[in-house]
């Protein structure tokens, strides 16, 4: 209980230093672009006081030197505030870069997790644009009107002081304009959740009929695919537009009252100035400094949409990193080399929490390898993804030499396991880039080891640059068995302990049938664990164990000969939940565990 709560607190300390990364050094230069952004707007009230000078004193007075004066210092003033707005623009962008360097390989891995934790490839794309959205936002003009709104104050203030008729005026435009974006925010809110959902729906829907486009073409029916497309880009659009059309409204509104305001404050002006309660150059400066005034709040208006966005963005950015953040770091263990133990482990879906595998229980030795068989959807990819660790047990456990593989990190276990799915999928990468995991420091030896013992080398070597050549999306130029035999060797990569092949012989031929087999019994004589699901008997010709799945339950597990036997002689008995230790193939088939 002790190591359980130790693990969920160091775990909990992984996902706040990853939190902490989507806000590292804000606080600091929040406070700094605070600071720059009173500058700026200090600054800005330059116009005022210049137009102010020039009609109460220059005019007046007829004095060119002084009008050349107030000119220099007017235009000395405004250099300093272009420079401090340059300043912060080139600031925020470069928060936002550096949020994305932060952020976006963590949330990455969230991409990488996502899909075999049950979420649709496109929404975990989209999650991974999260990082772009907040880092396009800081960028732009958005983040300058949310810093330039707390100095509003500033020009009301000096409003006031000219007249406080005019600060009155000034302030419940300010006000009537807040009241606009705050209800911009909320009907934006409510909005931009339901586009999102619409864009993700046909977004998954593009995105399915791009992986499916031979079938679409071959079959005829890629005319109803890009109906189905149509309606749900409809339906998306429709959602855009009214999201549009509301914004844009807002805006709008917006936009006219502050030229409705400052007409009034010009307005407003010269009747104070015709009673002698004000100069002229009051009313300019007025003008002006009201003006500027509103515009952070029509702005702020204007960005609301990209506010909004970059806001839920982050928020999600949040939310996924809690949900899907790292594990905690990991003590080196030494490399298995002795079992691997199945306990009783019960294995759902994650997309919808359907249980597809129940108390399933067996053990393998080093030097031996495991046919599993079994009808169509009985539990064999799912036994397959929870020995690989690409999804996680309800209950029980996945040991090799009895450390549970959740122990070792992600690039520990990398290095003791080998994995050929069921659809190989190459990178698009080259030949050895792909069998050799991508390995920054890539042992070529080992590679050429690889595709010799996938019986692959030759014909490697008869690719237009060997190795070297780039493979494209997938490895498309490829056939389905040469692609199967390259991902065999990038399984075989390293000589991991345990290898786990699912339906390694699918679409491979004599020659790649013979090198399965090969390789199969190259693993066994090194002292490894292989472990095969396969349809076809050729694929067992090298393994010692077999076990049957059934309706996602382990039926028997035991010696080949037995098991097979049992199968030929009454298949009705594999219905029935007997199940075989296998420590080592002489042991008696089908002894009962766990009963």
């Amino acid at each position: 209980m002790a190591t359980s709560s130790s693990t969920s607190a160091k775990s909990r300390t992984a996902r706040e230093q990853d939190l902490k990364k989507l806000t590292a050094g804000f606080r600091s230069m929040a406070v700094f672009l605070f600071i720059v952004s009173g500058v700026i707007n200090i600054l800005a009230l330059t116009g005022s006081f210049y137009m102010m000078q020039v009609y109460d004193r220059a005019l007046t007075s007829g004095s060119i030197p002084t009008l050349i004066a107030l000119s220099v210092l007017a235009l000395g003033l405004y250099v300093f505030q272009g420079a401090f707005d340059l300043i912060r623009s080139q600031v925020l962008v470069r928060v936002g870069a550096r949020f994305d360097r932060s952020v976006a390989p963590i949330a990455h891995k969230v991409v990488v997790d996502m899909p075999r934790l049950g979420f649709s490839t496109t929404e975990a794309i989209e999650r991974g644009r999260d990082v772009d959205t907040v880092r396009n936002f800081l960028g732009s003009t958005g983040p300058g009107a949310l810093f330039d709104l707390p100095w509003v104050p500033i020009y009301v203030a000096f409003v006031y002081i000219l007249h406080p008729w005019l600060g009155a005026l000034v302030l419940g435009g300010a006000v009537v304009l807040t009241m606009l974006a705050l209800a911009s925010e909320l009907v934006s809110r409510r909005h931009a959740v339901a586009t999102r959902k619409a864009a993700l729906v046909r977004n998954t829907i593009a995105d399915s009929n791009a992986r499916n486009a031979e079938v679409l073409k071959a079959m005829g029916f890629a005319g109803d695919a890009v109906e189905r497309f149509r309606v749900a880009n409809m339906e998306h659009l429709a959602l855009q537009t009214r999201s549009n059309d509301l914004t844009g409204a807002f805006g709008a509104v917006s936009r006219v009252l502050r030229m409705v305001l400052q007409s009034a404050t010009l307005g407003l002006g010269a009747y104070l100035t015709i009673h002698g309660d004000m100069s002229a150059g009051g009313i300019i400066a007025a003008s002006v400094a009201g003006g500027r005034a509103l515009a952070p709040v029509d702005l702020a208006i204007g960005n609301w949409r990209g506010f909004v966005g970059a806001r839920q963005a982050f928020g999600r950015l949040k939310e996924t990193i809690v949900a899907l953040g790292k594990l905690p770091e990991r003590m080196e263990l030494p490399a298995p080399c002795a079992s691997l133990k199945v306990e009783k482990i019960t294995v759902a879906a994650p997309g919808n929490g359907q249980v597809l595998l129940s108390e399933v229980a067996f053990e393998i030795r080093a030097g031996q390898a495991a046919g599993i068989i079994g009808p169509s959807a009985g539990g064999k990819t799912t036994l397959v993804r929870a020995l690989t660790g690409i999804w996680p047990c309800l209950r029980g456990a996945v040991r090799l030499d009895d450390a549970e593989i959740s122990q070792w990190t992600e690039e520990a276990i990398g290095r003791h396991l080998g994995y050929l799915p069921q659809n190989v999928c190459l990178l698009d990468a080259t030949v050895a880039q792909n069998i050799s995991r991508l390995a920054s420091v890539r042992d070529d030896a080992a590679v050429v080891e690889a595709a010799k013992a996938a019986g692959v080398h030759e014909m490697i070597l008869r690719l237009p640059e060997g190795y070297q050549t780039p493979l494209g999306s997938e490895g498309a130029a490829l056939s389905a068995g040469q692609r199967q035999r390259i991902g065999l060797a990038r399984a075989l990569y390293g000589n991991p302990f345990l290898v786990v092949l699912d339906e390694p012989n699918a679409n491979l031929d004599s020659d790649g049938e013979t090198a399965l087999r090969d390789a199969i019994t190259a693993i066994r004589a090194r002292g490894g664990i292989c472990v095969v699901v396969a349809h076809r008997p050729s694929a067992l010709a090298a393994v010692d164990l077999v076990g049957l799945v059934q309706n996602g339950r382990l039926a028997a597990f035991g010696p080949k000969e037995e098991v097979l036997r049992l199968e030929a002689v009454d298949g009705r008995q594999a219905d029935r939940p007997r199940v075989a230790t296998a420590q080592t193939p002489a042991q008696t088939p089908f002894q009962a565990v766990g009963a």
